[in-house]
C-alpha cells in the first residue's frame, strides 16, 4: 500500500505564525497547570465547549483531554468499563474491532488495533478484544457479490460473533469512518442506507445495546469533505476520538467526547461506586489546548471544508489517471485521503513482495517532487 497519511495532522502547513503566537502566549501566560480534582485552566474549557458545539452528528455532553489519540482509546475503554459496572453489567467488557483498523501503540489501543505488527512479540492482543471483518469490498468480496450484499453478509458476520460471545458481554464497537493507517479504506454502505439491508452495523449494535465508538483521528476536521467522517457516513456515535488536527499537529493533544447518556449515567453513579479516578499528569495541557482552540478558529475562518471540497477533485482526478496502470490494483479514497494499491496483474491476491521495495521506490518519487507519503505493506 501507498497512501497520503504523513503529516495528515498539519491541516494549515508547518509554519502557521497564529499558532505559534497562541503558544508563547499561553506559555507566558500559565505555561502548566493540571486538571485534577475538580481543577482546570480557561483554555481546556473553552476548547471543550467549541468541540461540543462543533460535533453535531449526535449530541455530545462531555469532553475529556488526554495528550494523544492512543491515549484517548485507553480512556474509552475505561470510561465504557466503568459505565457498565455503574449499571450493574460487570460482564459486559468486551470490544469488537475491525481487522487492518489502527487505534494506537499503547497496550490497549495496540490491541484495539486489527493490525497483526502491532501484536506480534508484545503478547497482544488483550483477550477482551473480538475482530470481525474489514469492510474493503475490492479485496474481500466474493465472486459475484454487489458491494449491498457484501455489506449485509458483513453486517450478518458481525451480529453471528455477538451472538456466538453472549450480547450480555459485549461493550462495545469501535471503529474508523475510513480506515486510515490500515490502508484508507472506506466503508462502502457498510454504515448506512438502512433501507438497502435487514442488518445493518448500527441497527445491530441497537439491538444488542452495545456502544459505537467512532475513532476520528484520521477523518476528523475535514479531511474527508465534512468536518467530521461520522458526517459523511450517518454515522451517531456514543463516544468519540479526537487527535492529529485539533490542534494541527503543533502540540500533543487529544480528547474524548462523551455523550450524555454516557456521562449522566457516570455521574449520577460516581457517589456510589466511586469517581472515575483516571487522568495523565498533562491532561488538557494548557497551551496544547490554547493552539487547538487556535487551530479550530482558522478552520472555521478559512472554511477549511470548502478548501478541502475545491481541491480534492483534482487530486483524485490525478490519481486516478494512473489506474489503468498493470501494477496498480485499486486506487481509492475520499476527500483529501487516498490509496495506490500496487498488485501484480491488478490483482487483490497478488501483492508484490515487500523486499522488492516497490512502495518505498515509488514514495521516493514522490518526495523528490515534494508530496510525503506513508508506506504501508
Amino acid at each position: 500500500y501507498v497512501t497520503n497519511l504523513s503529516f495528515c495532522h498539519i491541516i494549515v502547513g508547518g509554519n502557521e505564525p497564529r499558532l505559534v503566537e497562541a503558544a508563547n502566549k499561553q506559555l507566558n501566560t500559565l505555561p502548566f497547570y493540571h486538571s485534577f480534582w475538580n481543577r482546570t485552566t480557561k483554555p481546556s474549557l473553552d476548547l471543550e465547549k467549541e468541540l461540543l458545539e462543533m460535533f453535531t452528528a449526535n449530541k455530545m455532553e462531555k469532553v475529556f483531554c488526554t495528550n494523544s489519540g492512543s491515549e484517548a482509546n485507553d480512556t474509552q475503554v475505561k470510561l465504557v468499563w466503568y459505565y457498565n459496572n455503574a449499571l450493574g453489567r460487570p460482564k459486559k467488557k468486551k470490544f469488537i474491532s475491525r481487522t487492518t483498523s489502527y487505534y494506537g501503540g499503547t497496550c490497549i489501543s495496540a490491541s484495539l488495533s486489527g493490525i497483526p505488527a502491532l501484536h506480534q512479540k508484545f503478547d497482544l492482543p488483550a483477550p477482551f478484544v473480538l475482530y470481525t471483518d474489514c469492510p474493503h469490498y475490492w479485496r474481500y468480496h466474493l465472486p459475484g457479490e454487489t458491494e449491498e450484499e457484501f455489506s449485509t453478509r458483513l453486517a450478518n458476520n458481525l451480529e453471528n460473533l455477538i451472538l456466538k460471545e453472549v450480547p450480555e458481554t459485549i461493550a462495545a464497537f469501535i471503529a474508523e469512518p475510513v480506515i486510515g493507517a490500515g490502508g484508507v479504506i472506506l466503508p462502502t454502505t457498510y454504515f448506512e442506507k438502512e433501507n438497502y439491508y435487514s442488518l445493518l452495523v448500527q441497527s445491530i449494535l441497537k439491538k444488542y445495546d452495545i456502544l459505537f465508538i467512532a475513532d476520528e483521528v484520521i477523518c476528523g476536521f475535514g479531511r474527508l469533505g465534512t468536518m467530521f467522517g461520522c458526517d459523511k457516513y450517518n454515522i451517531k456515535p456514543d463516544l468519540v476520538s479526537l487527535a492529529k488536527a485539533l490542534s494541527s499537529g503543533y502540540m500533543p493533544i487529544g480528547v474524548v467526547l462523551v455523550s450524555p447518556e454516557i456521562s449522566n449515567v457516570i455521574l449520577s453513579e460516581s457517589n456510589k461506586i466511586g469517581a472515575f479516578f483516571h487522568g495523565f499528569t498533562y491532561s488538557g495541557h494548557p497551551v496544547s489546548c490554547a493552539v487547538a482552540l487556535e487551530t479550530l478558529k482558522i478552520y472555521k475562518e478559512r472554511n477549511i471544508i470548502e478548501q478541502v471540497n475545491k481541491i480534492s477533485p483534482k487530486f483524485q482526478e490525478g490519481l486516478k489517471a494512473f489506474s489503468d496502470s498493470p501494477i496498480i490494483g485499486e486506487i481509492r479514497g475520499t476527500g483529501l485521503i487516498h490509496c495506490t494499491e500496487f498488485t501484480d496483474n491488478k490483482s487483490p491476491n497478488d501483492p508484490f513482495l515487500p523486499e522488492w521495495g516497490i512502495g518505498a521506490y515509488f514514495k521516493a518519487q514522490c518526495e523528490k517532487n515534494g508530496m510525503w507519503l506513508i508506506v504501508i505493506i
